[in-house]
């Protein structure tokens, strides 16, 4: 019998990473398990994933635990330019949402 070696990750084109067979990110996993959560509640969280796709995410991560790090960090600078940049060009639309916001806030609850 011969074995074959399985992948359970894959890049994207857009420079993210997926688990295999699946639109489930590596970082929303990974995030999962450095919260602390096992691999039943992260299929409990992802029911299109198997156990054994969460355990080999997670082998992959303990794997190549420096490159998935540097990964992480760049998708986190990535959102952060990203939400400045919405912040920038849509501030006149989110000071007026925050009033909204505020306004509804300190207004009395009626029952």
């Amino acid at each position: 019998m011969e074995i074959q070696p399985k992948a359970y990750v894959v890049n994207t084109e857009n420079g993210g990473v997926r688990l295999v067979g699946s639109r489930v990110s590596l970082d929303s996993v990974v995030y999962m398990y450095l919260e602390g959560r096992d691999a039943e509640d992260i299929v409990h969280q992802f029911p299109t994933l198997t156990l054994e796709q969460v355990h080999g995410a997670i082998a992959f991560f303990l794997g190549n635990r420096a490159q998935v790090e540097e990964h992480l960090k760049r998708q986190e600078d990535l959102g952060e330019a990203m939400r400045l940049q919405s912040e920038e060009e849509n501030k006149e639309l989110l000071t007026r949402l925050r009033a909204f916001r505020a306004d509804r806030e300190r207004a009395p609850r009626s029952a």
